[in-house]
């Protein structure tokens, strides 16, 4: 397994691969990889010649008041979780080599971000397309795969692709769970023990919808009031947004009546975590 940490020389030796005649994959995430980030890579290992990802914890995508310092890092870990995977190229640039001081070109969406967490993270988007880009022209991938937990950046990125014509194929990984169900993120590693059963309280949400809406429910100002008194049980556990939304559009919609998307962001302690879901009715 080959470690590049230059842009430049992924760039070249990329070429060189489709040159030869080589398939790209590309799993882009930010380190402290758990089961969910080699899951993405078990689904890229035999859809390409040679499997790349990349480990960039990127600063365009953090506002000013939120974890881009205190963001776990393990490279040594992830290195070793990378081998195992059979990954062929880790991608490991540092942000100096990745951004120019002066900066001034950027990638907004303007349909999809402003919702979900682009509401309660202005810029975010801007900086989660921009980097992606960067990587696509650096990697230049025949094809990338996303998880679904990150529902609206999977959407966003997809829109990304489709209208700037990125000779990309988007592959979704599906949300890999605890046992208990609590989806895995780097970000659980912040909370202590008793938060980590207070944050059960996503997936016990989103698992009321699913069976509101299996008993007949439509109406999501009930299927939301509901999952927000569930919620509103837990100590500790402070809503930033419930959204039930078009699942293509990420459109607010009034009833459950085609496959709507159910997501969440919730902060347990300081800790904000993501779930969602997709409505079937």
């Amino acid at each position: 397994m080959k470690i590049i940490s230059s842009p430049a020389e992924m760039q070249q030796t990329a070429l060189e691969l489709k040159r030869s005649g080589k398939t790209i994959g590309l799993v882009p995430t930010m380190g402290f990889l758990h089961n969910g980030h080699l899951s993405l890579m078990k689904l890229a290992r035999p859809e390409c010649d040679v499997l790349v990802v990349s480990i960039f914890v990127n600063p365009a995508q953090f506002g000013p008041n939120e974890d881009l310092d205190a963001y776990p890092r393990d490279f040594e870990r992830d290195e070793s979780l990378c081998k195992g995977e059979g990954v062929d190229i880790v991608f490991y640039p540092e942000p100096g080599n990745m951004y120019f001081s002066d900066a001034s070109v950027w990638i907004d969406e303007e349909a999809l971000s402003p919702g979900l967490c682009g509401g309660s993270r202005p810029g975010h988007f801007r900086g989660v397309c921009t980097v992606v880009a960067k990587l696509f022209n650096l990697v230049l991938p025949d094809l990338a795969v996303f998880g679904e937990k990150d529902a609206q950046q999977l959407r966003v990125l997809e829109r990304m692709v489709r209208d700037l014509n990125f000779p990309v194929r988007m592959v979704r990984g599906p949300i890999v769970r605890e046992a208990d169900g609590l989806a895995m993120s780097s970000r659980n590693k912040y909370l202590n023990a008793e938060q980590r059963q207070q944050a059960l309280c996503l997936k016990q949400a989103l698992a009321l919808a699913e069976s509101l809406v299996r008993g007949g429910e439509k109406s999501v100002a009930n299927i939301r009031q509901q999952m927000v008194v569930l919620i509103g049980t837990v100590p500790g556990a402070e809503i930033d947004y419930i959204e039930l939304v078009d699942d293509e559009t990420l459109a607010r919609v009034e009833n459950v009546e085609s496959e709507t998307l159910v997501a969440l962001a919730v902060k347990i302690g300081p800790t904000r975590l993501i779930d969602n879901a997709v409505l079937h009715p």
